[in-house]
């Protein structure tokens, strides 16, 4: 099976944002993929919460899910729409980061809210606080496909193994990790951090990101690491999408699931032990 993971480097105008992806979804699909994904905050990037407010909507009011969904029907593809941001139902006022399976007739098959929060302060000039605006999700979220089970997570999932342990265990062999990954932790961690991930689990992973400069935040610009990745279940690096926004192709033998698992077979190794 083709895949096509889509790199992005969004603005703060989600109708720019989308014919910029739309077209990307063709240029991919053109090339034979059958299985596309995009990176987190597809339809926007910023931390300008009122600017969020202004131009936000519900699921069922959002652009960006409507034309994908009807890109994936046109094409016969199922996508991955990496995640949305989009005004939620918390209701003290936070929005939602939420990730959408859609089928080849383009039915939402799945939704996942995106469960770990980046409140993080990388150095003394850049911190985050995602709790702040957004509401976390409960729920793991495992995604009925023609071709395999597809274990949901967003970016900063991935520093929790427990969740991709728990997915695989209920049947993944693909993860996704659709990031906008911070470029400082991004140069230090997202590499070695998705290979463990696959090693991990036995699985696939592909992590769509986006990349380069961003809306300002805290008064410059925000910027994200880039090189999407392809992971064999085996984890080694299939494909790495750079820094420039594109399509990067790969071709996934499911098979090599099972050989890896059967090689190692720690996923099922579980031991019960006493916590210090």
């Amino acid at each position: 099976m083709r895949a096509g993971l889509i790199q992005l480097s969004v603005s703060d105008d989600p109708e720019a944002n989308l014919g910029v992806t739309r077209a990307l979804i063709r240029e991919a699909a053109a090339d034979g993929a059958k299985f596309m994904l995009t990176p987190e905050c597809t339809n926007l990037l910023s931390s300008d919460r009122a600017h969020q407010r202004a131009v936000l909507r519900p699921e069922a009011e959002d652009i960006t899910l409507a034309a994908l969904r009807a890109e994936a029907a046109d094409l016969r593809i199922w996508l991955l729409i990496g995640s949305l941001a989009l005004q939620g139902e918390s209701p003290d006022g936070r929005f939602s980061n939420r990730s959408f399976m859609i089928g080849p007739d383009g039915r939402i098959v799945a939704r996942y809210n995106k469960i770990h929060m980046f409140d993080v302060t990388v150095s003394e000039a850049e911190s985050y606080r995602e709790s702040d605006g957004y509401q976390p999700g409960t729920r793991a979220v495992l995604a009925q496909t023609e071709f395999a089970p597809v274990g949901m997570t967003i970016c900063y999932d991935l520093r929790f193994p427990h969740l991709f342990r728990a997915l695989a265990k209920a049947g993944a062999r693909i993860l996704t990790v659709p990031a906008a990954f911070n470029d400082t932790t991004g140069a230090a961690h997202w590499e070695s951090l998705l290979r463990a991930r696959a090693i991990e689990t036995g699985c696939f992973v592909l992590a769509p990101a986006q990349t380069g400069a961003h809306a300002a935040h805290q008064g410059k610009p925000r910027r994200t690491h880039g090189h999407s990745l392809a992971v064999g279940p085996w984890g080694e690096v299939l494909a790495d999408g750079g820094d420039e926004p594109g399509v990067i192709l790969v071709d996934l033998d499911l098979s090599a699931v099972d050989k890896a698992r059967a090689r190692v077979p720690s996923l099922f190794h579980d031991i019960s032990f006493d916590a210090p």
